[in-house]
């Protein structure tokens, strides 16, 4: 009996191949659109928020209002600190969240922990935050930091420590 071993290609055995796919019951590039498509469009998602439209200008004329709105004492300046602290969380919940839909994606139909699945993702979410900033260089109203993507690995970085808790969680959980 062929048993699977995480270091065997299946490629090499046609027969383990066939039993993958069998049991799978369905094509590749499905099951891959599947693992995939919330991290790719997730990763659209932040290349929007990357834009213009998305600025610290811009987003001044609605969160001005609602921050007013809860504490009309406010100084413009206190405003603009809750601004910036708002954006800054956005940074860090954005990559969160990209990060622990790169481990789904990574992971795939498997179950369980793996630190290299989580390494894997982290290392995408970071690269992505880079090129994110990057492509920040080139828009008028954006300014590229690197403390911003500080903040993005941050994010992610926790999304890893969330996902690993609640893996061992749910592991002692079911050993109960």
């Amino acid at each position: 009996m062929n048993k699977i071993v995480p270091w065997q290609n299946p490629e090499t055995d046609p027969s383990l191949t066939r039993k993958l796919i069998k049991g799978r019951g369905e094509p590749h590039l499905r099951n891959w659109l599947r693992d995939w498509w919330p991290a790719l469009a997730w990763a659209v998602f932040i290349s929007v928020m990357s834009t213009d439209t998305f600025s610290s200008e811009h987003t001044a004329w609605f969160f001005e209002p609602v921050i007013r709105w809860f504490a009309p004492s406010l100084s413009h300046t206190q405003v603009d600190l809750i601004h910036h602290y708002i954006r800054k969380c956005a940074h860090f919940t954005e990559y969160f969240v990209f990060c622990a839909l790169l481990y789904r994606s990574i992971r795939g139909p498997r179950t369980g922990w793996r630190w290299i699945w989580a390494l894997v993702a982290l290392v995408i979410a970071s690269g992505y935050s880079a090129l994110d900033e990057l492509h920040q260089v080139f828009v008028a109203s954006r300014q590229a930091r690197v403390t911003d993507s500080l903040l993005d690995s941050v994010g992610a970085f926790f999304a890893i420590v969330v996902l690993w808790l609640w893996t061992r969680r749910r592991g002692a959980q079911s050993t109960d």
